[in-house]
């Protein structure tokens, strides 16, 4: 794990949430008939996907923590590098990680996801797909073999690699439904040109890749299905843009440098998991987002954050953010101190929000200023919610974020 006193180094290790924004069209030069049916087919995807008991979600999940860390003292230390046998240290990573046929078995993955993306199967009911070209040349008709012919397929598929590889994205690659991108067993680099666009899409995971140094696509004509493209503004400059998208699970990410965000989850975007991720070099360093949240119920659980420049947690139009159980050390600026920041709203319009804090370890001054009504606060402890380990737990928690050096035949 990185040493705390790095400002540039930051481990999360679940953020969940449901999100929903107003309708807009993205980077969509002609909304066609294509992409109409594909926003209502969406739509109803988000509806189904929907849990109108967010905090039973938050209880499974805070379950397995519990379960995994029976015994464990959350006061000891774990740094360093670790070189002794396979350490699963979270309910997700015990699921697989430790497994020494793990590539034979890569989709017993799918069975693993927890939070609000838990029904996220990705390509598991489809064949593999081996990535063998590191190109990206042709946007409208991709060479077979590579990552664009891989994501526009319409069937189900568990994309591998076949060896080491740094593919440059000459525009932003549009995914289909029902994937699964996976890079443990090699080094797979996304780097230097434009991220994943996950667009009116459901039913995706992925997993184990590097991806930093993203910049924004020029647009032009590129190909979202076998039998489809169009013409698409600039894209943004995300590493990974979810708009519309329902059940999808980002585990075990290294994020780095991003010319907008790292990770965009808007226009009802459903049912996400974001777990096991390292994130780094966001808004030119750690300043602030982390996350930012509209509208949607927000699960923040047994997150590492150290030395935000301005906020950590931050939102606007009235959003609900569940914070438990996370690790928040703040700059050594005494005017940063605070963790969360509420935009375009007066006080008088967010001291409704309900927004609590529950077992976090606050350190170096670090606070949390709550709001909405309190007295719900008490009733996320109840009978039928399982407390959040607390903040003292993340260290352990965190240990193994981002990509994982993974070789076959031995647990990864």
């Amino acid at each position: 794990m990185k040493k705390t006193k790095e400002l540039m180094s930051k481990l999360f290790f679940m953020f969940v949430f449901i999100a929903c924004l107003p309708t807009r069209m993205a980077h969509i030069s002609e909304f066609d008939e294509v992409w109409q049916l594909r926003a209502a087919n969406a739509k109803v995807e988000a509806e189904r996907a929907y849990n109108p008991n967010p905090h039973n979600v938050t209880n499974n999940f805070n379950e397995h923590v519990r379960k995994t860390l029976q015994g464990v003292n959350g006061t000891r230390r774990y740094l360093g590098k670790h070189d002794g046998p396979c350490l699963a240290t979270n309910p997700i990573d015990r699921c697989w990680r430790c497994r020494p046929n793990w590539a034979q078995n890569r989709k017993r993955l799918a069975d693993c996801a927890l939070g609000f993306g838990h029904k996220t199967t990705g390509g598991k009911d489809g064949k593999y797909y081996i990535v063998t070209d590191h190109t990206d040349n042709d946007m409208i008709n991709p060479k077979p073999g590579t990552l664009r012919h891989a994501v526009i397929q319409p069937e189900p598929l568990w994309i591998i690699f076949g060896g080491p590889m740094v593919i440059r994205l000459s525009e932003e690659l549009i995914m289909t439904s029902d994937k699964t991108i996976d890079g443990r067993g090699v080094h797979v680099h996304i780097v230097g040109g434009a991220g994943f666009t996950l667009q009116f899409v459901k039913n995706i995971i992925i997993h184990g890749i590097h991806i930093h140094d993203i910049k924004q696509g020029s647009g032009g004509m590129i190909r979202d299905s076998v039998d489809h493209y169009g013409f698409r503004t600039m894209s943004d400059g995300d590493g990974v843009s979810l708009f519309g998208a329902t059940n999808v699970w980002l585990d075990h990410l290294s994020m780095r440098n991003c010319y907008d965000g790292l990770i965009d989850a808007i226009q009802a975007s459903t049912a996400v998991t974001i777990s096991n991720c390292h994130f780094t070099k966001h808004n030119d360093g750690l300043v602030q987002r982390m996350p930012r949240c509209r509208h949607g119920f927000f699960h923040v659980v047994n997150n590492d954050y150290t030395h935000w420049l301005m906020y950590a947690v931050g939102g606007s139009r009235h959003p609900t953010i569940v914070s438990q159980g996370n690790r928040f050390i703040a700059p050594p600026n005494r005017f940063a101190k605070e963790v969360t920041k509420r935009e375009y709203s007066p006080e008088s319009e967010w001291k409704n929000w309900q927004w609590t804090s529950e077992n976090d370890l606050m350190m170096n001054g670090a606070f949390f200023v709550e709001s909405g009504d309190l007295n719900k606060k008490g009733s996320y402890a109840q009978r039928d919610v399982i407390t959040a380990k607390s903040g003292s737990y993340v260290t352990r928690l965190t240990r193994f974020s981002g990509v994982l050096r993974c070789i076959e035949n031995i647990p990864c």
